[in-house]
């Protein structure tokens, strides 16, 4: 991420100037919606959308330039999330999805497998995290936040934030050492 570019582009933003609301959006909206995806939201797409419908509208009153906007962006996004996830944990899908009705054309098949799969893998592998764990992992990476912005952002310490890394990481490699472990053993 252009942490100069957003720097740069933040006053004319906070002015209401379209192509720079534009830029904040390019610069931010990619990492928004990798986080929404990877935790689970139903729509990342729309909750995207929402995030930065309340940034924009904030973004006057915006105080720590860049590394303030990136901060609240992933607050907004967190929140977001977390309203969606109790949403959709209180009711059924509304409408069902019609593979035969849809006539959109998208990537390739052997494209969207592979993405897919590794999404996928990512998922079950951030399953295995307990959800504080998971939550500051995916604002660190996706997010590219630093500590302390991770901290602002869930409502936590900077110390309970390092320690739910720290934690969460070595879940992570021991998962996947036991996965490479497995694999070793078999044999084509």
């Amino acid at each position: 991420m252009n942490e100069q570019l957003l720097e740069d582009v933040l006053p004319a933003a906070q002015a209401g100037q379209a192509w720079a609301l534009r830029a904040v959006y390019e610069q931010l909206a990619p990492r928004v919606q990798s986080y929404l995806k990877i935790r689970g939201a139903a729509e990342p797409e729309d909750l995207t959308s929402e995030v930065f419908l309340t940034v924009f509208a904030k973004l006057p009153t915006l105080t720590g330039g860049a590394t303030g906007l990136r901060t609240f962006t992933f607050s907004v996004a967190h929140a977001r999330l977390v309203d969606d996830l109790r949403k959709r944990g209180r009711r059924e899908p509304t409408a069902t999805y019609e593979t035969a009705t849809d006539r959109r054309t998208s990537a390739s098949s052997e494209d969207e497998a592979i993405q897919s799969l590794q999404t996928e893998r990512v998922r079950r592998l951030l399953d295995g995290l307990v959800p504080d764990q998971r939550s500051v992992l995916t604002l660190r990476v996706l997010g590219d936040l630093t500590v302390e912005q991770v901290a602002a952002a869930v409502g936590k310490s900077t110390g309970a934030v390092k320690q739910l890394q720290r934690r969460g990481l070595l879940a992570l490699r021991r998962e996947l050492e036991t996965q490479a472990d497995g694999v070793e053993g078999v044999t084509l």
